[in-house]
């Protein structure tokens, strides 16, 4: 199908939908880095632009529309949440985009804390106005370490069909579980066998990006002092800053470092030859944004790919 994304950052969620055989059409995001980084590795067809100043007509028609409209403001990582933050708005350029191109899906990706925010009122306001912008519309937390991700990262992901096309589109099924509950399933990636093959980055200055945070480590329990426990799935790796601006990056599995960002990017299940563009920093704030490649591959496979395939 042909996509139009939006708030696409490095193009995780683009690439998982481009693996599963999807065309992405037209992008868009406004940080000028990101944008550098999907240029590079995806391809010319994004924007450097805030959306706000983009009129609907300029956007193409499109099968799909796909996005994480950015959660800064709806996180449970941001203390000062509130439902009046000029963030929280920004899903308001995610619908009008749908409002008025009427594509046959959307697919839409926030974080968990979005469920919680003024006791549940803004999933329901969001979930609501896609309904009312013509669409059936479901939600549904999905954990990346279910889909073979390396990492504990659980996300809302609304799935949209429109009204008329009278059909659903099912979450994908998991293909991993937690080794510590009975199943069938495979069990999860862990951190440490997914970077079992990695050399240290003063060994390998031939691997993009493998370059870390020399921040002197701690162990305290607060999110990236914590010791990573290497036979588990990593914590969520996330682009938030601490008190002196700098990223939170979690530890090594063997704990004696930080991750280099390549080794961040293989946990967000980024392939080796997807190289990011800017500073060290600029690297980890791109990767903790994005959507894991892999997660975004089993959702767009739910999708069918001819438009022949619908009914």
């Amino acid at each position: 199908m042909n996509i139009v994304s939006l708030f696409s950052g490095a193009g995780g969620m683009d690439l998982g939908f481009i693996q599963a055989g999807h065309n992405i059409i037209w992008a868009n995001d406004i940080n000028a880095k990101a944008v550098k980084t999907y240029r590079k590795n995806i391809g010319n067809h994004i924007t450097n632009v805030d959306i706000k100043e983009i009129h609907t007509s300029q956007i193409p028609d499109c099968d799909m529309v796909i996005g994480g409209f950015p959660c800064q403001g709806f996180s449970v990582a941001n203390i000062n949440r509130s439902v009046v933050d000029e963030r929280n708005k920004l899903y308001l350029e995610f619908l009008r985009v749908i409002q008025e191109k009427q594509p046959l899906y959307f697919v839409a990706e926030n974080v968990k804390g979005l469920l919680s925010l003024a006791k549940g009122k803004v999933i329901e306001m969001i979930h609501n106005d896609f309904r009312s912008a013509g669409y059936d519309v479901e939600y549904k937390v999905l954990n990346a370490a279910d889909y073979g991700v390396p990492q504990i990262r659980e996300r809302v992901i609304f799935i949209g069909v429109r009204k008329d096309l009278n059909h659903r589109i099912d979450f994908p099924r998991p293909i991993h579980s937690d080794p510590s509950k009975s199943s069938d399933l495979a069990n999860w990636v862990s951190i440490g066998e997914a970077l079992s093959g990695i050399p240290e980055p003063e060994e390998a200055p031939y691997i993009p990006n493998h370059e870390y945070s020399k921040y002197k480590l701690r162990f305290n329990g607060y999110l990236g002092h914590r010791v990573i426990n290497p036979d588990r799935p990593a914590p969520t790796i996330t682009a938030r800053g601490d008190d002196k601006g700098g990223v939170v990056i979690i530890h090594h599995p063997n704990n004696h470092r930080r991750l280099s960002v390549r080794e961040a990017a293989i946990v967000q299940s980024f392939p080796m030859d997807f190289v990011f563009e800017g500073s060290k920093t600029d690297g980890y704030r791109q990767i903790g944004n994005a959507v894991p490649p892999k997660l975004a591959f089993h959702i767009a496979k739910q999708f069918p790919i001819e438009l022949s395939n619908i009914n």
